[in-house]
C-alpha cells in the first residue's frame, strides 16, 4: 500500500504512540471544532496565538519529525507565501465607485446650463459687510503665516507599515493576510492533527456518542454511524485499487506519443470503467459478508469498538478547552486590534 503510505494529509499516526491519543475522542473533536470556530471574528493576535497553540500541542504530544515535515511542510510553505503575496497586494481603499447615471437624472436634466455662484459667508464680526482696511487685512494674513506652526502626528499610528519602490505594506493588507493564511493554517492543520491522532473507529464511536440526544427525533443514528464506519474502511481499498491498475499500465510501456490524444482517451476510459468495476465488486463482496454474518440491521448487531470513559487527562482537556474560550470572549474579539 505505497499510496496509502505516501498520502500527504488523514494518515494516522501508529507509533509512537503520543499522548493525543490516549485522549478521548469526543475531547478531540470538542478542540478541533473549537480550532474551526474560533479564529471568526477575531483579532490578529488572537489568530496568530491560535496557529502558536496548535504548533505548541505538536511539539508537546512528540511527533517525529518526519511525519510532521511530509504531512505539514507544504501546508506552512503555502501559508507564508499567502502571508508575503497578500500583504504586498492593493487593499483597495484608493478605488473610487462611481455610478453609471445619476442619482436623478430627470431633475439633473432640468437644472440650468450656467448656476449661480453661491454667496460667500459673512463672518460674525462684518454681518453688513462693511469695507475694511486692506492694509489691515494684508497685514493679520501675514501675521498669520508667521505664526503658522507645524503640527505634527500626536500618535504613533501609521497608515503605512513598510514602503520601498513599488512594494507597499498597509494595516488593511497586513491584517488581511493574516486572516487569510492563519485561517487556512488552522483549518487543515487542526484537520490533519485530529486525524493523525485518531482511528476511524474512535471518530465514529465518539460522533455516535455525541448523536444520541437526536434519536429523540426519530434520527436514524446508529445506521448514520455504520455508514460512516464502511465508507472510512472504503477508502483504503478504493486506494488500493487505483494503485493496482496505475501499476498495470506502467508495466505494459505504452507508447503515450504514439497513441495520439483520442487513443490516450480511450484507454483511460477504460481504465476508469475498469476502476468502477472493481469498487461495485468489493462493495458487493462486503454486502455478502456481512448479509452472512447475520447484520440485519445495525441496531441489532452493534460492535462496540472502543470504550468511551473519560479519563483525568481528558477532564483536563476540556477544562483547558474552557479557559481558552474565556480568553477568547474576553481579548481576542475583533474590535480589540492592539495596535493592528
Amino acid at each position: 500500500m505505497d499510496l496509502l503510505r505516501s498520502l500527504p494529509l488523514g494518515l494516522y499516526l501508529e507509533q509512537p504512540i503520543t499522548w493525543l491519543h490516549h485522549l478521548d475522542p469526543r475531547v478531540k473533536l470538542g478542540w478541533l471544532m473549537t480550532f474551526l470556530v474560533i479564529p471568526l471574528l477575531a483579532n490578529p493576535v488572537w489568530r496568530i496565538a491560535t496557529v502558536i497553540i496548535l504548533i505548541l500541542i505538536t511539539l508537546t504530544a512528540k511527533i517525529p519529525l518526519r511525519v510532521w515535515r511530509q504531512q505539514i511542510g507544504w501546508l506552512m510553505v503555502f501559508c507564508i507565501w499567502v502571508l508575503l503575496i497578500a500583504s504586498i497586494a492593493p487593499d483597495g481603499l484608493d478605488a473610487e465607485h462611481q455610478p453609471r447615471l445619476p442619482a436623478d437624472e430627470i431633475a439633473f436634466v432640468q437644472q440650468p446650463a450656467n448656476l449661480p455662484k453661491p454667496a460667500e459667508p459673512q463672518p460674525w464680526y462684518n454681518p453688513f459687510k462693511w469695507k475694511r482696511n486692506t492694509n489691515e487685512k494684508t497685514n493679520n494674513n501675514s501675521n498669520n503665516y508667521e505664526n503658522k506652526v507645524e503640527l505634527r502626528q500626536p500618535t504613533y499610528y501609521n497608515y503605512i507599515v513598510w514602503q520601498k519602490a513599488s512594494f507597499t505594506i498597509s494595516r488593511r493588507s497586513l491584517d488581511m493576510a493574516i486572516r487569510i493564511s492563519t485561517l487556512l493554517f488552522t483549518l487543515i492543520y487542526s484537520t490533519n492533527l485530529y486525524l493523525l491522532t485518531t482511528t476511524s473507529e474512535e471518530i465514529t464511536a465518539g460522533i455516535e456518542n455525541l448523536m444520541q440526544p437526536l434519536q429523540r427525533f426519530n434520527l436514524p443514528i446508529t445506521e448514520i454511524v455504520l455508514t460512516l464506519t464502511l465508507s472510512l474502511r472504503f477508502i483504503p481499498l478504493v486506494l488500493e485499487e487505483i494503485q493496482n491498475l496505475v501499476r498495470s499500465i506502467q508495466t505494459r510501456a505504452i507508447n503515450w506519443k504514439k497513441l495520439g490524444m483520442r487513443k490516450t482517451l480511450q484507454v483511460w476510459m477504460l481504465v476508469i470503467v475498469r476502476l468502477v468495476e472493481n469498487l461495485l465488486l468489493r462493495a458487493e463482496q462486503i454486502a455478502s459478508a456481512m448479509q452472512v454474518r447475520g447484520f440485519t440491521s445495525p441496531n441489532q448487531h452493534r460492535v462496540q469498538w472502543h470504550q468511551l470513559r473519560l479519563k483525568l487527562a481528558d477532564w483536563l482537556a476540556l477544562f483547558g478547552l474552557i479557559l481558552l474560550w474565556a480568553i477568547r470572549l474576553i481579548w481576542g474579539a475583533e474590535g480589540i486590534n492592539f495596535g493592528f
